[in-house]
């Protein structure tokens, strides 16, 4: 008989990480006792993933923001520098907008509008256009801002970004402006240094400010993309993917943990037998309908994965062929004959009608949003997930 329960997603608590912990034995020893107390069993092509956030920690991938300051300074020089297209964040910006404040004389920050990149509005776009402002060409001024829209909070923290990124950047001693633009070349009359803030977009909005003449340009990936006074560093993503520590560090995205997953992967065919996939993931890839953000600001849902989980999703539609191919047989038949077209299904569905409605992504892209939806931001306690029947069908037994 086929398997009645198809994919199971498990939070697998753990000790708290600290720097130097040995991730291989403690992700393993965990899974183990929790499939003993729970009393499941570790099978072939089960999935163990783990938060990118345990995995920056035990590396010890920390900088403080006198380093990101420091990094700034040496390579945007320290006078007027533009920060365009920053996400509006508490958690995952303000604290590197401090750095970037301490490291210059003047900070112009240049937001988007209606929203910043992963979905945070600062005005409605019905708002934008009850006040007839055109996004794609209108560069509003702080006071032209205020004028339209007034003091905007964000519906769940309450904040009022405009402010509390001036406020900030005024704080750490610098002078501030504030402008709203969707071109990034919209901030070179204020500034040919420009520090590029966006996260999928970088390569684009770098491009196009160095042929429309600015002087010196980067990305927050190439702000500690190296150490600095002995901090930690990410040689690819910099900046991207870092999280607030404390009110004077920040967490790096983490590095080199390609070695880290297969070394698990090792460990549990040894202890289990099981030939078992392992991920790091960040954040998911989904929207929340009602606050319009998108889980997205990590430069990847995951750094590091093993071979097993490369690729996408090779499925058909079942409702597909039970209302067309099938639509004259019920019961037993029905059944037997989608489970034998699932038989003979082709290595590549890619155009195939009875592929279509399915989800076009990577794998690792969906598994890393279940896995993100399961352990939570807080204090689930579970940053390792243990999914299983992930590459089931209905064929399964």
């Amino acid at each position: 008989m086929s398997r009645m329960v198809g994919t199971v997603s498990r939070g697998i608590r753990t000790p708290i990480i600290r720097s130097g912990d040995d991730l291989v034995e403690i992700v393993t020893g965990s899974l183990l006792e929790a499939a003993k107390e729970d009393g499941f069993v570790i099978r072939d092509r089960d999935i163990v993933a783990m938060t990118e956030a345990i995995v920056a920690r035990a590396q010890g991938n920390y900088a403080t923001v006198d380093d990101i300051a420091a990094d700034v300074r040496a390579k945007l020089g320290g006078g007027t520098v533009g920060v365009i297209f920053p996400i509006l964040s508490r958690n995952r910006f303000a604290i590197c907008l401090r750095g970037i404040a301490k490291g210059a004389k003047k900070v112009v920050v240049m937001l988007s509008y209606p929203s910043d990149e992963v979905g945070n509005h600062l005005v409605s776009l019905d708002a934008v256009d009850e006040k007839g402002v055109d996004p794609y060409r209108d560069v509003l001024s702080l006071e032209k801002y205020r004028e339209l829209f007034g003091h905007v909070k964000h519906p769940f923290t309450g904040m009022d970004y405009v402010a509390y990124y001036k406020e900030l950047i005024e704080g750490c001693g610098a002078e501030a402006e504030i402008i709203f633009a969707n071109d990034p070349r919209a901030v070179l009359p204020y500034t040919k240094n420009v520090l590029c803030c966006d996260i999928h977009t970088r390569q684009r909005t770098k491009r196009l400010l160095k042929a429309a003449g600015a002087e010196r340009v980067f990305g927050l990936d190439e702000i500690l993309n190296a150490p600095v006074n002995g901090s930690g560093c990410n040689e690819q993503y910099g900046l991207l993917g870092s999280n607030k520590s404390t009110e004077d560090q920040v967490k790096l995205f983490p590095r080199d943990c390609q070695g880290l997953v297969e070394a698990i992967q090792k460990k549990l065919l040894e202890e289990t037998g099981k030939h078992v996939e392992v991920m790091v993931y960040g954040d998911g890839a989904f929207k929340d309908p009602v606050g319009k953000i998108w889980e997205l600001a990590d430069p990847v849902v995951s750094p590091a994965y093993t071979a097993g989980l490369e690729g996408t999703p090779n499925e058909l539609k079942l409702k597909y062929l039970a209302d067309n191919d099938f639509a004259h047989l019920s019961g037993e038949a029905l059944k037997e004959a989608i489970k034998d077209c699932i038989h003979k299904k082709d290595g590549d569905l890619v155009g195939q009608m009875v592929s279509e409605g399915t989800t076009p992504r990577r794998l690792t892209d969906l598994i890393g949003s279940l896995c993100d939806l399961t352990s939570g931001s807080g204090d689930k306690g579970t940053p390792v997930v243990f999914i299983q029947g992930y590459f089931d069908n209905y064929t399964t037994e």
